[in-house]
């Protein structure tokens, strides 16, 4: 690996950057991470990282900074705090693993190069098993040099593909979402059909994965996720609203319309009203069998 990425802080250490982080271990990079939960940060220590008690210092010595945080928000009062900010190193590599907004990626990346600093986003798209196993796909956006010295890194994680320049990974995770999130909720509707016809599930799922109606729907989230009824894909049903909802800003901010990416949205947030608010996106199968019809 290059010896100027060696030694990488991992800021949010949630679901997926918990065994993200633990690739990076057992790939042999040094890591210190940080969580405000406290468990995520014993577990990282487990895996042989090291947990930091606050952001600026796990930054402090810092070839390469992972963020992998709700929203553009947090990762900006992260990473532009002062505390952070007087601990970075000098030319420090930041990598934005969330899914952030697009325009305001942009917006960060160039105050982060007023201050001496590099940027690229790269969002990922594979959930937990993704993270796991090390087979994520990775949207990088960024200066091309910038992006290169940070393959080896990104490598250890997944599949990396420099998309374009700076934002354009976070805007294609967007609409990646928003056609995931599109094509589950038609798939569901019509395997509801499907059976209240009296078509076995499993059958209507081998024929639509033959032919043109297949999606990741029906060849992962039904079969492994919703027919099981364990609804635990490991992505929550607010960070796909969200995300469908990034993805719409940047239409509309870009003058393309998008009517059914709206009317998608305003179903999903039909039932995300309804659901717990750590409901996994799968539930929403099984939110449509108690609603029938359009929701109101």
């Amino acid at each position: 690996m290059p010896e100027t990425l060696r030694n990488i802080a991992f800021i949010g250490l949630g679901k997926m950057g918990t065994p993200m982080a633990s690739r990076l271990i057992s790939s042999g990079y040094q890591v210190r991470g940080f969580d405000l939960a406290e468990e995520a940060r014993s577990q990282l220590a487990e895996a042989g990282g090291i947990p930091a008690e606050n952001p600026a210092s796990a930054v402090s010595d810092a070839d390469a900074v992972i963020l992998m945080l709700p929203t553009s928000a947090i990762v900006e009062s992260v990473i532009l705090s002062e505390e952070v900010l007087n601990l970075l190193p000098a030319k420090t590599l930041i990598i934005d693993m969330s899914s952030s907004e697009p325009l305001r990626t942009v917006a960060l990346a160039e105050k982060v190069s007023t201050l001496g600093h590099k940027f690229i986003d790269a969002p990922v798209s594979g959930g937990v098993k993704g993270a796991e196993q090390g087979t994520l796909t990775i949207m990088v956006g960024g200066a091309g040099d910038d992006v290169e010295s940070a393959r080896p890194l990104l490598g250890a994680l997944g599949r990396p593909t420099h998309i374009g320049p700076t934002g354009a990974g976070h805007a294609l995770k967007a609409l990646n979402n928003l056609l995931s999130a599109t094509h589950l909720w038609i798939t569901s509707e019509a395997m509801l059909v499907g059976e209240k016809f009296g078509i076995d599930p499993k059958t209507m799922l081998d024929a639509f994965n033959s032919s043109s109606g297949r999606s990741g729907s029906t060849e992962n989230k039904w079969p492994n996720f919703i027919l099981p009824e364990t609804y635990n894909s490991g992505f929550g049903l607010g960070l796909m609203v969200k995300d469908m909802g990034i993805a719409l800003t940047l239409a509309s901010s870009l003058g393309i319309p998008a009517v059914l990416g709206q009317e998608a949205v305003a179903l999903w947030k039909k039932a995300q009203s309804d659901l717990p608010p750590d409901a996994d996106h799968t539930e929403i199968a099984k939110w449509l069998r108690s609603h029938p019809g359009s929701p109101e």
